[in-house]
């Protein structure tokens, strides 16, 4: 039944009419939220924005090391603070017309204004007068509330106020200089991200509205449709019908066009994961970026037989310098029982759940989880092992850790909290919760019993489902506490975390550069991404105190104490394991998408192999294996 139901959807999507031939490249991803580059932060987002923009550098997709993007060249002063990037000359927007220097400085402050409330401002906050340029705004916009006036000549010295306070300058078109408040080690990490894209401000103008009795501005979604959109990267958007496809083709004016290896992709976002497989087995899609499917596990244990019975062979054949989806496409094809075309990759990335530790929650009442010791006796009865071995059933290396161990040389991580049912319910009573009349419940001292916890998940994969059951069942268990499980569409879910309406919520966060900061600064106060709302002003100080040290040992030693303040004591998440990426593509069809931890990929360097290609490669296996 289950087989036919996947069947008959897959049947439904396929018999969908496409007017237009079929892109060199499709793949399955989660729909995109939006093609704004300052208001991303959700992964499908950024996936696509590799492939519309290109910011000053880029991560190439084997090494994952930053390389030239925009910028051709860069250099440093000696004191680290200073970096000068020369921008390409033959730069150009998809429109044509060349990419300035400007239109770096005006992404850049937009992504700082207050109005957008953007989630990666911290990225621009390094740089000298930011902050001041950001409390500026914020002060002039209250002050407008207050005492209306002209709003676009608040606009206007809102751009002044930028030019005159903010350390970004282009003293000529493709020449700009960034002065940073104190050195980052991390900074050209941080120039490859997405959300520091540049933006055509003639474009983008176009569409900016602002609100007269507030004075904010803000950018009508038009600007970011197709027609509309100008973009700087590989592709240009040609066509996005919402929740049915986005299309993007080769832009001519990409100064590496030449170098392209395909000259049209397709997002394609099929909400069951189910039909998404049977799109790939049809060949109506070459890549599911994430397989969500129940049985995903049984199809790595067959990846795992395949990999076993070709390993002899996959040797040999590295020793003959063949390696990649080159080396994968040259081996004996699967057997019975057997696949080579799921991929399973260890991420750089955490899965966790997280605790809203706001004093109170959404309906005004005492929050129990603002107490670190009530997290901390949560935390305590989570059997990690059980849920990576029972419940996701693929094994994923788990955690105590927000930073994945041993994903960055140098850097200790510290304990973390493992399973203690004892220590568990001790936190819990130390913390005024304890089953005083004998029924089983925690109360307080008041005899209130501990309050219906509950666990907010989004529905659009299985798997946040399944895992909140089991913490459920290990939280009933262990601690006699209700517990009830609420889950969301992805939009709702997002909308809530940002509001704070929840107790405990699944989160997952993957790392934006090599550094520990890309995953301590969640938590920092403020933050953008700190849907939390935890706060402490002895972890800011450890992250301000790393942020002024020069020497890169003593400043991951800071960060391992600020990590440990975290995991080892106050607990505002709960990690559970490595974060693992499972791909659906065969790399004897489909060439080029990134096995690199970090998942950041090239989607002009992907390209379908020729029946030559195949033959070839076919036959160095076929030697090998002799």
């Amino acid at each position: 039944m289950v087989l036919a139901a996947i069947a008959a959807l897959g049947a439904l999507w396929l018999s969908r009419t496409d007017p237009q031939p079929r892109a060199d490249i499709r793949f399955v991803s989660a729909e995109v939220f939006t093609l704004d580059p300052q208001r991303m932060s959700w992964q499908q987002d950024l996936r696509v924005a590799r492939a519309l923009y290109e910011p000053l550098l880029t991560r190439d997709a084997v090494t994952g090391l930053p390389k030239a993007g925009l910028a051709q060249s860069w250099v440093c002063s000696d004191d680290g603070r200073t970096w000068t990037f020369s921008l390409r000359p033959n730069a150009a927007w998809s429109d044509g017309s060349a990419v300035s220097a400007n239109d770096v400085r005006y992404a850049w402050m937009r992504a700082l204004l207050p109005d957008l409330a953007t989630d990666f401002a911290g990225i621009q906050l390094r740089i000298e007068g930011a902050e001041a340029f950001l409390r500026w705004r914020a002060q002039a916009l209250a002050a407008h509330a207050e005492s209306p006036g002209d709003p676009h000549d608040l606009w206007s010295r809102t751009r002044d106020a930028f030019d005159r306070l903010v350390a970004v300058r282009s003293p000529d078109d493709h020449t700009l200089v960034v002065t940073l408040v104190q050195p980052v080690p991390y900074w050209l990490d941080l120039m490859t991200f997405p959300t520091t894209s540049p933006v055509q401000e003639r474009q983008a103008e176009r569409f900016r509205r602002i609100d007269p009795a507030s004075g904010a501005v803000r950018w009508e979604t038009a600007w970011t449709k197709p027609g509309a959109l100008v973009t700087n990267g590989p592709y240009q958007l040609e066509a996005w019908h919402y929740k049915r496809s986005m299309r993007m083709v080769a832009s001519p004016t990409w100064w590496n066009h030449a170098s392209m290896r395909n000259r049209s992709i397709e997002l394609v976002p099929i909400a069951d994961p189910g039909t998404a497989v049977l799109a790939f087995g049809t060949g109506s899609v070459d890549w599911i970026c994430d397989v969500a499917v129940d049985w995903r596990s049984d199809m790595a244990d067959q990846r795992r037989a395949w990999d076993a019975r070709v390993e002899p062979t996959a040797r040999r054949l590295e020793v003959d310098g063949l390696e990649g989806d080159d080396l994968i496409a040259a081996l004996p094809a699967p057997g019975p029982g057997e696949r080579r075309d799921l991929v399973v990759i260890p991420a750089f990335g955490t899965e966790f759940w997280q605790f809203n530790c706001r004093p109170t929650l959404p309906d005004g009442s005492a929050n129990p989880f603002a107490i670190a010791g009530v997290r901390r006796a949560f935390a305590r009865c989570v059997d990690r092992a059980a849920i990576v071995d029972r419940v996701t059933r693929l094994g994923e290396p788990t955690t105590t850790t927000l930073v994945p161990r041993g994903a960055i040389p140098g850097y200790e991580s510290p304990a973390g909290l493992s399973m203690d049912l004892e220590r568990a319910r001790a936190e819990l009573s130390a913390a005024g919760w304890s089953d005083r009349n004998g029924d089983g419940v925690p109360e307080d001292a008041r005899g209130t019993p501990f309050p219906s916890v509950t666990l907010l998940y989004s529905v659009s994969v299985d798997r946040y489902k399944f895992i909140a059951l089991a913490l459920r069942d290990m939280w009933r268990t262990a601690l006699g506490v209700d517990v009830q499980l609420v889950g969301k569409d992805t939009k709702f879910f997002k909308d809530d975390l940002k509001q704070g309406k929840f107790m405990i919520a699944r989160g997952n966060w993957y790392g934006d550069y090599a550094d520990p900061l890309t995953f301590l600064e969640l938590l920092e106060t403020g933050n953008g991404n700190n849907d939390r709302g935890y706060s402490n002003p002895a972890y800011d100080a450890l992250l301000h105190e790393a942020a002024s040290t020069r020497d890169p040992a003593q400043r991951l030693a800071i960060l391992s104490h600020a990590e440990a303040l975290l995991m080892d004591h106050d607990l505002p998440v709960l990690p559970l394991c490595q974060l693992t990426a499972v791909y659906m593509v065969d790399p004897a069809s489909l060439a080029g998408v990134s096995h690199q931890p970090m998942l950041e990929d090239e989607f002009w360097r992907m390209h379908q192999r020729t029946e030559a290609e195949r033959a070839a490669l076919s036959t160095l296996g076929r030697e090998a294996a002799r």
